[in-house]
């Protein structure tokens, strides 16, 4: 079943693979990494204003990674705002995703997160390094093959 994002975008040319709905009746749309950027831009216009969340999930072992995006139209005077959710996926030997900072600033820390836990590279984001583990940490912890080390060094714990 095709929401009316999908069918907007389809009127338009733009490439997209409907997901269906989610279980509050969102639409869910799989965008290629290669596309995102433009089509991130054309939605931001079409007035999807807020991006609420981004996060990111290991689909499975050896798979591809998944970065998703949850985008709000607000507007004056409306009750109940347009939602749509975009997934990206990538995989996990080169995983690269234009980042969408410059369209909305509240994906630096989000990004930086799923790079964080799962070393997805956000292309052009403007400070893309680690956010919650150290520097030195190596590997990428919520990856579905991630081997935990035997021990870890707490520095500066009283």
């Amino acid at each position: 079943m095709q929401g009316r994002l999908s069918a907007w975008l389809v009127k338009h040319g733009l490439v997209h693979r409907s997901l269906g709905f989610d279980y509050q009746g969102i639409e869910t749309l799989q965008i290629k990494p290669e596309d995102w950027h433009s089509i991130a831009v054309i939605l931001y216009v079409y007035g999807y204003n807020y991006l609420r969340s981004q996060c990111a999930y290991d689909v499975a072992p050896g798979g591809l990674l998944a970065s998703v995006y949850h985008l709000t139209r607000i507007e004056y005077g409306i009750d109940q705002p347009e939602e749509v959710c975009i997934k990206v996926f990538v995989p996990r030997k080169n995983p690269r995703i234009p980042s969408v900072f410059w369209v909305w600033k509240s994906a630096d820390f989000q990004e930086r997160e799923s790079y964080d836990m799962l070393g997805i590279s956000y292309e052009n984001h403007p400070r893309l390094k680690r956010i919650l583990m150290p520097e030195s940490w190596i590997g990428w912890p919520l990856r579905k093959d991630y081997i935990a080390p035997d021990f870890y060094e707490i520095q500066d714990a009283h």
